[in-house]
């Protein structure tokens, strides 16, 4: 059996997506240093190292959900021409555009998200904890968490992916980086719904 703190433990020194370092324990007797061998064969913990490259191509790729009321514009970039026309990558840009229509995230990286609106969720619960009557010191934990988990439900890189739950983008980005070959940043999205003003497909720069 592997355990939840040795697959965190192998994630957090490769990089590599959780079901990735799961199975390289597993197929490794839980020995991290065998597993890590393992992952370095396949590719993935060397995505990491190609994170900080240049991805000045890429592609915007469009996705209207069945029925034509709900659409996303995103755009993806990737260090050549030659890998924004592959399949693999297509398919990820499709995949992630399909999850934002799904869970309509408000930006693309924590950073990115509104220092107002951060403020005021932390006021809002900040509000309720109080009624809790514990001390100054556990409600400023409680709202921690909160706020964790409001991070989690709202920001795009830290959501859940749709199609498998067991993965984060972020963990989604980390493998088809490492599959590639190239650094993949997702950049900017946009999504519309039927009778919502629409937005505009701004840079997060």
């Amino acid at each position: 059996m592997i355990s939840a703190s040795a697959v965190k433990e192998l994630r957090e020194l490769s990089g590599a997506g959780m079901m990735d370092c799961k199975k390289a324990l597993q197929e490794s007797d839980g020995d991290i240093t065998k597993a890590m061998e393992a992952l370095r064969k396949n590719g993935i913990a060397k995505a990491q190292k190609k994170i900080g490259r240049s991805a000045s191509d890429g592609i915007i790729i469009p996705y209207i959900h069945p029925g034509s009321k709900l659409g996303v514009l995103l755009e993806v970039n990737c260090e050549t021409d030659f890998v924004a026309r592959t399949e693999g990558f297509q398919n990820f840009c499709r995949d992630v555009a399909m999850h934002i229509a799904a869970s309509a995230p408000m930006t693309v990286l924590r950073e990115e998200m509104p220092e107002d609106i951060i403020e005021s969720e932390k006021n809002i619960f900040r509000e309720q904890s109080k009624k809790s009557g514990k001390p100054d010191e556990i409600i400023e934990k409680m709202i921690d968490g909160r706020m964790k988990k409001f991070y989690q439900e709202n920001i795009l890189m830290e959501q859940s992916f749709v199609k498998n739950p067991d993965l984060s983008i972020n963990d989604l980005l980390t493998e088809t980086i490492a599959i590639l070959g190239e650094n993949i940043s997702i950049k900017r999205f946009s999504r519309y719904q039927l009778g919502e003003t629409a937005p505009s497909l701004e840079s997060t720069d």
